[in-house]
Parts: structure tokens; C-alpha cells; sequence
């Protein structure tokens, strides 16, 4: 007994010494916690960030959800009369909560092969064993594109292999899956990553109007930035699929025609837009296949476009390579992002197609992002970091990757083939090399292309591009005619 009070007295002397008790049992009052510690300690923004804002506050405290835990644990009087009186040491801190790791995304389509053929090719397939789940038309090529059910017992591989012996002249492949180049997060910092290019704020309008394809995902037309825009778009998801989320595709679609009135213009607000959703929802997971990839490059092919955005990436497939060069073929130039594998990773596909012009990201300070893919097919570096563009619901909210690159590259390629459109696309390539802003090595790199893209530095009316510095051997730089080094 004698030991506890004098605990109890030593406790006592420690608290009046500390000033948690200046007038000891003045009054009645016997105040076991400091004013600070009985404040609300809000510590930030309430608003939570994305599309709703929310008050779940973030981080430490960030928020009223995120403040004060219990004043018995926060180190106060009740702290020091705990450990004085309770001899048991404070309990372990909790682990924290591990998350199962996620599978990886598939690749590819199970028991599925992609073909580029003519009917009789098809009937071939049929009597090999295969199943024509899905057939149609291409225009874009001259053939049918179909999807085949492989024979049972067969491996994809062996199933591919026996086609192709049959008939050699078809394009057979895996049915593989390509996916928006978009990140999950980013900071909180809007910012109209136009001016890092020299792209009026208000977007660019001018007397001819540019016709933009896009194959991406779905696209809220009824978005305050996009309700009134001129945009015609096609869905392909078939009805046992689930359709895809609009996310992507508001965000990219608002990027090229937003309107120039609303939080996030667009670069050619009074473009037109040609669109198509080739994505269906899988798992969780926004997902375009070679089949419909295939479908969606002849629709827009077909509707006399400038130039199609592509902000997509997955692996080279032979199908879609054929109908690649059967756009290039009609000297229609198509945009694509390097993707976000990392820059150590395999070139993307349809990127790294030899008719395709490759678009990688730079933040506001001009440095690389961090996993932007990187090669010799890389050709302008445009704005992908904390990109400012439409929510998939309302409002607005920054995004970062290669996808969001891509439509500035877009844009620029639209411009000028609208005012300019005796230009090929060779020359439309050497007139935005021409204008760039160099940013890693003299000439073109692997990291930035010939680098960031300027429209400042950028003539649509000139008949015929300005001559552009490559470097030649020796380390000499000299003027060089139109025409750029292939790729």
C-alpha cells in the first residue's frame, strides 16, 4: 500500500511539474488533458480528391475521419496514471492488414485465335476443327476477320500452326488483349498541361475542322465538357459482354474536343470526332481484343479521319499488323502511346509498328516519366503527367501516362493535315520534328523522340515543311530536306 501512494504522490509531482495541473484541485477541476489534445485536429482539406471530393480526409489526419484517436492513448495525464498503476507493458502494435496480391491480368483470349482470311479460308478452318465464333467483312483489308474456337486438345500455338499450313495465306494469331495506358493515381495540382507546349488556352480554332478518329473506351456524351461537342461514336461491346467503363475514354475524348467554355477545353474544340468503344469490362479490367481492335480500325478508316488517336497498348499480334499497314497504306496517320510498362520493359504494340507515330509523356518540368517506355520507335514527347481533363462522371481531375500524351501529338498531326492536307504523312512527321523543343540527346533518343512537341514553333500553312537539323555521321548537324529517317 505504502509503495502505490507513493506512486500515486510521485505521478502528482511529475503532472504539476509539467503544468498538466497549474492550480492543483483549484475550484474542483482536475483537467487530465492539455487544450491541444481537446481541439479537433483537422490538419487539411477535407476534400478527399477524384470526382466526389468526400470528407474522409487522407493521410495523417488529414481529415475529420483522420484526426484524434482515443485521449487515453494519446500521452496525456491518462497515459502517465496507466503506466503509474497498470505494471502489464503496453500491447504489441497490430500488424498491418496484408493484402492478397492481385493476379496478373491475362494476355490473351483462352482457346482463341484471330484470323485474317477469305471465305474459303474460313471453311478450311471449319473443317480443321475450328468454331467461327465471330465473322465479318473488313474493308480495311479486303478479307473477313474472324475469331476461331481452337479443336479440342490442341495448344494455341499447334492450333495456330495447323491453320497456317492449310492455308498459308492466312494471318492467324492469338486473339490478344490491349488495354488503356492510363496510371491510377496522381497528385492533386490541376494544370493545363497545354501551356508546357505552346497550345492556346482556349484550344486552337481555326476555319478548316480537323476529323479525329478514336478507339478507346466508352465516352459519357452527356459530360458538361462534351454534351454539346460533335462526336460520333459506335460501341462494339457484344451483349454477353460487360460494356466498358467510361474513363478513359471521357478523359481522352475531353483532352481533343472539350469544350472551350467548360473546366477542361479541349486542343481542337470545333473537331469533329470519330469514335469507337472496342472495350468491354472484364474482372475488373477494361479490355479491347485483336478482333475488335481490327473492327474498330476499319470503321473509323472508313469515315475519312485525319488522323486516329490510339491510346492503347498490348503485344504485337500479325493480325493487327496487316491492318496497321493497310491504314498506312492510305496515307492515314495513326497515334499511339509508348506505353507504361516501364522503360526497360519490350516495346507496346500498336506503338511499335513502323506506319505508327509514337507518343511518350514528360511532366511539367520536362523530365521523362518514370514508366514511360522507351526505344528507337519513340518520336514526340508531349504532356502525360498530371494532365487536367473530364472525370468519367463530372467535373474534372488530373491523369498521368502515355495515353494522355498521345492526344496532344493527335491534335498537332490533326491541325495540320486540316490546313494543310496536301501534306503525306511523311511530311506532316518532318514538320513536327521541325518544331520541337530537343530535350535529351542533339537529334533523336530513345527517351524523348525528337522531342517535346511545339505548337508555337509549328507553320500549318507552310507549303512545305521547314528543313530539319539531323545529326549526320561525324557528330555534324546539317539541314536536311523533307523526309525523316524511317521509324
Amino acid at each position: 500500500m505504502a509503495s502505490i501512494l507513493r506512486r500515486f504522490a510521485l505521478g502528482v509531482l511529475l503532472l504539476v511539474g509539467a503544468g498538466a495541473i497549474p492550480e492543483p484541485f483549484a475550484g474542483g477541476a482536475f483537467p487530465l488533458a492539455s487544450p491541444a489534445l481537446a481541439d479537433d485536429d483537422d490538419g487539411g482539406d477535407d476534400d478527399g480528391g477524384g470526382d466526389g471530393g468526400g470528407r474522409s480526409g487522407s493521410g495523417n489526419g488529414g481529415g475529420r475521419d483522420g484526426g484524434r484517436g482515443d485521449d487515453r492513448d494519446d500521452g496525456g495525464a491518462f497515459s502517465i496514471f496507466r503506466d503509474l498503476f497498470d505494471p502489464a507493458p503496453p500491447p504489441a502494435p497490430r500488424r498491418a492488414r496484408r493484402t492478397a496480391p492481385q493476379p496478373p491480368r491475362p494476355a490473351f483470349a483462352p482457346a482463341e485465335l484471330v484470323a485474317i482470311g477469305s471465305a474459303a479460308d474460313l471453311a478450311v478452318a471449319e473443317g480443321l476443327g475450328f468454331l467461327i465464333i465471330a465473322d465479318e467483312e473488313i474493308g480495311l483489308v479486303g478479307s473477313r476477320l474472324a475469331r476461331l474456337r481452337v479443336p479440342a486438345g490442341l495448344t494455341l500455338a499447334e492450333a495456330r500452326q495447323r491453320l497456317v499450313a492449310a492455308r498459308p495465306a492466312v494471318a492467324a494469331d492469338l486473339n490478344h488483349y490491349y488495354r488503356p495506358e492510363a496510371e491510377p493515381g496522381c497528385a492533386e495540382d490541376p494544370c493545363l498541361a497545354r501551356m508546357l507546349i505552346g497550345w492556346p488556352r482556349g484550344g486552337v480554332l481555326s476555319a478548316a475542322t480537323p476529323r479525329i478518329g478514336l478507339i478507346d473506351t466508352g465516352i459519357n456524351l452527356g459530360h458538361e465538357a462534351l454534351k454539346d461537342r460533335r462526336i460520333d461514336l459506335t460501341s462494339l461491346s457484344d451483349a454477353p459482354r460487360d460494356p466498358s467503363s467510361k474513363v478513359h475514354g471521357t478523359a481522352i475524348a475531353a483532352l481533343l474536343v472539350g469544350a472551350s467554355g467548360s473546366r477542361t477545353p479541349g486542343l481542337l474544340p470545333a473537331a469533329e470526332l470519330v469514335a469507337v468503344d472496342a472495350f468491354h469490362h472484364e474482372r475488373g479490367d477494361d479490355r479491347s481484343d485483336a478482333y475488335d481492335l481490327v473492327r474498330a480500325l476499319d470503321i473509323v478508316a472508313a469515315k475519312d479521319v485525319d488522323v486516329i488517336n490510339l491510346s492503347l497498348a498490348g503485344p504485337d499480334n500479325e493480325v493487327l499488323r496487316r491492318a496497321v499497314a493497310a491504314i498506312a497504306e492510305r496515307d492515314l496517320m495513326m497515334v499511339a502511346a509508348a506505353g507504361n510498362d516501364g522503360p526497360n520493359a519490350s516495346p507496346t504494340y500498336p506503338a511499335a509498328y513502323p506506319d505508327v507515330t509514337v507518343a511518350t509523356a514528360v511532366d511539367r518540368r520536362y523530365r521523362p516519366y518514370r514508366r514511360a517506355g522507351r526505344g528507337e520507335h519513340i518520336d514526340f514527347a508531349a504532356p502525360g503527367v498530371d494532365v487536367w481533363t473530364a472525370a468519367s462522371v463530372s467535373g474534372a481531375r488530373p491523369q498521368t501516362g502515355t495515353s494522355f500524351a498521345a492526344p496532344f501529338v493527335t491534335a498537332a498531326i490533326a491541325h495540320l493535315r486540316a490546313g494543310s492536307p496536301e501534306l503525306t504523312r511523311a511530311e506532316v512527321k518532318q514538320a513536327l520534328a521541325a518544331a520541337v523543343e530537343d530535350l535529351g540527346e542533339p537529334g533523336r533518343d530513345p527517351v524523348f523522340g525528337w522531342g517535346l512537341l511545339r505548337l508555337d514553333r509549328l507553320d500549318p500553312a507552310a507549303g512545305s515543311p521547314p528543313a530539319l537539323a539531323i545529326p549526320i555521321e561525324g557528330g555534324l548537324i546539317r539541314p536536311t530536306p523533307i523526309g525523316i529517317p524511317p521509324g
